[in-house]
């Protein structure tokens, strides 16, 4: 299992040893946005991860605080992973990645009312998220 190694003080980089790659924040989206929650849901993105990355990246999340797992009591091969409080309060970066793709990207899977939404009054739209979270429900979705 690969440790997270600080490089510096510095705010920026040590968010960046935790989400500085291509895959992190695509598994914290899709727990807070998609309503995925197991493994092979994960596996299932448009992306399409691969299993030795996606295992690693969901035990760095676990480590660092941001996911947690417990074991599925539908199936006890199988475990449930979601946020931590501290992982639902990326939220707001999530929101300003996705609202700055949705400018600079003419192909975006941005629902135009989710955009509008953040425009007109994004802290009600990040209490609306994390109530959906609470509820396990599905907030956002892409076309």
């Amino acid at each position: 299992m690969k440790r997270v190694k600080r490089r510096s003080s510095c705010p920026i980089s040590f968010a960046l040893d935790i989400f500085g790659d291509k895959w992190t924040l695509l598994i914290v989206r899709d727990l807070m946005f998609k309503n995925k929650m197991h493994y092979g849901d994960f596996l299932k993105s448009e992306e399409k991860i691969a299993t030795n990355i996606l295992a690693d990246r969901l035990n760095v999340l676990e480590r660092t605080g941001i996911v947690k797992k417990i074991r599925d009591s539908k199936n006890k091969t199988r475990y449930i992973y979601s946020l931590t409080k501290k992982g639902i309060n990326t939220m707001p970066m999530l929101v300003e990645i996705v609202l700055w793709s949705a400018k600079y990207d003419s192909k975006t899977a941005t629902p135009k009312k989710f955009v509008a939404q953040a425009k007109s009054n994004r802290g009600e739209l990040i209490k609306q998220i994390r109530s959906a979270l609470k509820r396990n429900e599905v907030f956002f979705q892409s076309k």
